[in-house]
């Protein structure tokens, strides 16, 4: 039977839990234990696939095609693991299923309630991905603050969860904030008191307290946590800011959390191994050159919107001993005169994914930039559709080229929809989970940069679009000069593209920042700084023999 760990979070948001349950994950994987990950969202969205950006975050993508909260990428990062549609639920979901239910008389009549239905629903999330994983223990992240009303069914749940076990087959991590007061010279304990208080009036005694602060947390301070909050000293934990998340799980390896966890959860403590994550963090914090990247989109406010990409860039700058300065660009800034202003001095440009018109044409003038001037590049999804509308307009003379997607809302009649729906999609009218989501297979063609990058002809990526490079326009397309690298096995769909007559320049229509760790970057990324550091050893060749 597996054995189960909830990770809550007090005080405040945006604390670190996913960071703190992925770093526990990483540890008990590294001492031999099968791992599995799971997030609790308390919002009523189903999923946040159709969700802004500027709400949640990016949407990480699983292999089987559930689209998750961005902890679900940490969570993969962390203990190296693909996870499932298993590993993400929302309240959403959980009504959703409910009151199908109801619908179909499932409930003999009975009045449908939070407790039990509710809870029981959710305690079947809790043990089904138990069942289907194998796994030997289950980490469960609680979104939300302990607090917060939309959260208590969850909490709820989770106790009855651990009730319903053996003693020692579930344990509680509260993560809290213990923030430093200037005026006062301290750091004050009140608000995780007051946390726990919280918790524990909902029935939950913590047996693990994780601290986090951007100061020391002394053994005094630790010492008075654990003498309010019923927990042993040695399980109150410090979790101080860090300059990289790869390290903290290094931080609490120092503090034996893993070891004491699994004490706590009566399973043996076998010998760790983390050669490889240390190894990563040492050569991270020890990077001779730079290369800087300029991501040009939409969400550029919010950085998380963006995340698998940048820690991508990051795991392949480490790869080849460069920090990777990624500069987030406005695509609706990036008017056709601020092009060389904004990315002349740029190693290499990437055209992330993304929906809607709005930047678009700033991204077209992007691709443009980089296919002129020759600056390695990387496009991504809608990155793919703007770099083959450029490719269009102003190699193969097609004037105004553009995507269906966007065929209301320009002021001209597209007579060149380069990019359209794909047929599968044309009498969709729900717009959440309807999208061609997951991992599809892709035949990588011969003589390409893709497959120099793979180097295997048959890969996996995952996907999140509806519109696809136009099959009417492909031979005109490969006959201006457009490599076509990447195919489905039906040959039907376009995967990837290239150009031959440039140092590197590849788009996919997947998105394999999803699946880059921090030990082993993925092939594209790693081959685009690759190519973006040689640029700049370059220019910086050029520069000191002047």
């Amino acid at each position: 039977m597996a054995k189960h760990i909830f990770v809550t979070g007090g005080v405040v948001s945006s604390l670190g839990k996913g960071i703190t349950a992925a770093s526990l994950g990483h540890l008990l994987k590294s001492r031999g234990y099968k791992v599995t990950m799971q997030k609790a969202d308390p919002y009523l969205n189903v999923d946040p696939g159709t969700m802004s950006p500027f709400q949640h975050g990016e949407v990480f993508v699983t292999d089987d095609g559930h689209e998750g909260d961005l902890d679900l990428g940490h969570y993969e990062r962390f203990i190296d693991e693909s996870l499932s549609r298993e590993s993400n639920f929302t309240a959403g979901s959980i009504y959703q299923s409910l009151i199908s239910r109801e619908r179909r008389g499932d409930f003999l009549g009975g009045t449908v309630q939070v407790i039990p239905h509710m809870t029981n629903a959710i305690k079947d999330r809790l043990a089904r991905i138990a069942d289907q994983s194998g796994a030997d223990i289950v980490i469960t992240e609680i979104g939300g603050t302990i607090g917060d009303i939309e959260s208590l069914p969850f909490i709820e749940a989770a106790r009855q969860f651990k009730m319903s076990k053996p003693l020692g087959d579930v344990v509680f991590v509260h993560v809290t904030l213990v923030p430093y007061i200037a005026a006062a010279h301290e750091v004050k304990t009140k608000p995780t008191q007051h946390s726990v208080k919280e918790l524990r009036s909902i029935g939950v005694q913590p047996d693990f307290i994780v601290c986090r602060s951007d100061h020391d947390i002394t053994d005094k301070v630790r010492e008075k946590i654990a003498l309010f909050c019923d927990v042993k000293v040695e399980k109150v934990l410090s979790c101080i800011d860090q300059s990289s998340i790869y390290q903290v799980p290094l931080a609490l390896y120092d503090q034996k959390f893993d070891e004491k966890v699994l004490e706590a959860l009566g399973l043996p403590i076998p010998r760790i191994d983390q050669r490889d994550w240390k190894l990563f963090v040492q050569k991270m914090e020890q990077l001779s050159g730079d290369v800087d990247i300029a991501v040009v989109g939409k969400y550029v406010s919010l950085p998380d919107a963006y995340l698998s990409i940048i820690e991508a860039l990051g795991h392949a700058g480490v790869f080849h001993d460069r920090k990777v300065n990624v500069h987030l660009v406005d695509g609706e800034t990036l008017k056709e005169d601020g092009v060389e202003k904004i990315l002349g001095s740029m190693d290499g440009i990437l055209v992330p994914g993304g929906f809607g018109i709005r930047a678009f044409e700033g991204k077209i003038a992007a691709v443009n930039y980089a296919r002129t001037k020759k600056i390695p590049f990387l496009g991504i999804c809608l990155g793919l559709h703007a770099a083959v509308c450029e490719f269009a307009r102003n190699v193969v003379g097609m004037d105004n080229a553009n995507s269906a997607e966007f065929a209301g809302e320009v002021d001209y009649e597209l007579l060149y929809p380069v990019i359209d729906l794909m047929p599968e999609q044309e009498d969709i009218s729900d717009k959440g989970g309807t999208m061609r989501l997951g991992a599809y297979p892709c035949k990588v063609r011969d003589k390409t940069l893709a497959l120099s990058a793979y180097g295997e002809p048959l890969i996996y990526e995952r996907h999140r679009h509806r519109y696809e490079v136009n099959n009417i326009f492909r031979e005109r397309l490969q006959q201006a000069g457009l490599v076509i690298s990447g195919i489905s096995p039906d040959e039907r769909l376009i995967e990837m593209i290239e150009l031959g007559d440039h140092p590197w320049f590849v788009a996919s229509q997947g998105h394999p920042e999803f699946k880059s760790r921090p030990t082993r970057p993925h092939p594209l990324f790693r081959e685009f700084v690759r190519a973006s550091a040689a640029l700049r050893d370059t220019r910086d060749a050029a520069q000191s023999k002047k």
